[in-house]
């Protein structure tokens, strides 16, 4: 039988995805109060909006400290969905004018990864942006997107850092404010800068004892009048120092040792030193990302059919070096951490893991990986992050690298004696958001989807080939396969 190669190649996937749901002029990540900004004005120039942000957060991904660095300091309250919507509409009444301004929202929802046509694909029917709520995941068309994702924390690592209690500032805030869900009495702040006075502040309002502000250089980095009002509160500011463990019980932490040789007694150590953009969709769909030190780091450079607002487009511009103040602080805990210092919590990487380039204890290492190590990876070139991050597995926990990418990447430019930001981060893959596979799934198929799986993968041995297709053999080789009769 001759086959007929014209027109369409049958096994080609253009034209055998799924159409998105519905589609809208404009999709805004994100409902802090640029993103309703941006949504309500999009709604009110008549354009389709929708607004969708991931809060409130299931108690799973909180636990895995997404998308904040929570820290294990939650009360039993954010297990309770109900209750954590009804505080989100009551801290943000700005969410009901969207909503008479005509915004579609959607609240708990992930938006988990953008897709256009370019390079990589070139079979979608328009530009989409995948999201995901608790029951299942799906796909929606847009003509823009605006990202008003918002910032991060930055974490740090030290001895005794991978316990319940320590936490990072932004998450802080949000138990505290939107969700009044802190299970903390008792906090030690790392910082003194803005982000970090203003916590210390905010803390002792709502009923918390601060114990104190540690800060590495040798007077406050913060505006002065932050620093007079902390000081008029009571609260000390240790310079000069830094902490040099974390020391714990069954609930977490319980004390942390300066080193001064105090030791201080707290059940939470907030990490306040400083805030991340959050660009993991930027790095996911390939946008070209800028660093900017007085920004607080990499942030979006200008991507079509892509707006960026409010702190991930880059923090508020004090003429603060985030870089160089965040470079200190990792100098000082590097000088006092010890090799089997943690990391990366989710794969347990250790310091020692990193800088030799090794993986995990739980895997093997044989010789020739021993062998192996920072410095004579480095004799091959600059280091390269997304190949320490898959030859350590630094960055491939469930976190998704929140808790570690950041300082991995200060880390390998101290170790080569680079500046920040000439080794850069370690990349993004959408998912962003961890999603379990039968949410990520799709399971209504299109069917000519389905049509070709047996010969996308091309191995002869468990698929019909390309060129037997609709031919004679297609059913020979599909009786072998039911019959085992392969070799």
């Amino acid at each position: 039988m001759e086959l007929n190669f014209t027109g369409t190649d049958i096994c080609a996937i253009n034209g055998t995805r799924s159409a998105p749901e519905t589609h809208y002029d404009i999709v805004v990540v994100g409902a802090g109060p640029s993103g309703i900004a941006a949504a309500i004005d999009a709604a009110k120039a008549g354009a389709k909006v929708l607004l969708v942000d991931e809060n409130p957060v299931s108690g799973a991904l909180m636990g895995n400290d997404i998308p904040l660095y929570f820290g294990g300091r939650m009360t039993a309250a954010t297990q309770n969905t109900d209750r954590m919507l009804e505080a989100i509409f009551m801290s943000m009444p700005a969410l009901e004018t969207a909503m008479d301004a005509g915004v579609e929202l959607l609240l708990g929802t992930t938006a988990w990864g953008v897709y256009r046509n370019g390079p990589g694909v070139a079979s979608l029917p328009q530009q989409v942006v995948g999201l995901a709520d608790s029951e299942r995941s799906w796909l929606v068309g847009f003509d823009k997107i605006v990202l008003a994702t918002g910032a991060r924390d930055l974490a740090m690592s030290f001895p005794g850092w991978n316990q319940p209690g320590v936490m990072g500032a932004a998450a802080l805030q949000m138990l505290l404010t939107r969700y009044e869900a802190f299970a903390g009495q008792r906090i030690l702040v790392l910082g003194s800068h803005d982000l970090a006075l203003e916590t210390a502040l905010l803390a002792q309002a709502r009923g918390i004892d601060v114990v104190g502000l540690i800060e590495v250089r040798d007077t406050p980095q913060g505006n002065a009048e932050l620093v007079a009002k902390v000081a008029a509160a009571g609260i000390a500011i240790r310079c000069g120092q830094t902490i040099t463990s974390a020391t714990g019980g069954i609930n977490g932490i319980e004390s942390a040792t300066l080193s001064t040789g105090d030791v201080i007694a707290c059940d939470t150590i907030c990490v306040a030193i400083g805030l991340i953009p959050s660009i993991e969709l930027v790095d996911a769909m390939h946008g070209p990302r800028a660093l900017n030190a007085t920004r607080g780091g990499y942030i979006p450079a200008g991507e079509p059919s892509v707006t960026a607002v409010g702190d991930c487009a880059g923090l508020a511009d004090s003429g603060f070096d985030h870089i160089a103040y965040r470079m200190d602080w990792m100098r000082a805990l590097s000088d006092i951490s010890a090799d089997d210092t943690i990391i990366c919590q989710c794969e347990e990487v250790t310091r020692a893991d990193l800088i030799g380039v090794q993986p995990p204890n739980y895997l093997s290492r044989p010789a020739p990986m021993c062998a192996r190590s920072l410095d004579t990876l480095l004799q091959d070139g600059p280091a390269n992050p997304d190949q320490i991050k898959r030859l350590t597995r630094a960055g491939m926990g469930v976190c998704q690298g929140r808790r570690c990418r950041d300082q991995v990447a200060m880390l390998l430019a101290i170790e080569a004696d680079k500046p920040f930001g000439s080794i850069p981060l370690a990349s993004h893959r959408a998912p962003v958001r961890p999603l379990p596979l039968k949410i990520l799934a799709e399971w209504d198929e299109p069917a000519e989807m389905d049509a070709a799986w047996d010969v996308w993968f091309g191995i002869p041995t468990q698929w019909v080939p390309v060129e037997d297709l609709n031919t004679p053999y297609q059913d020979e080789h599909r009786q072998m396969l039911y019959t085992g009769m392969y070799t």
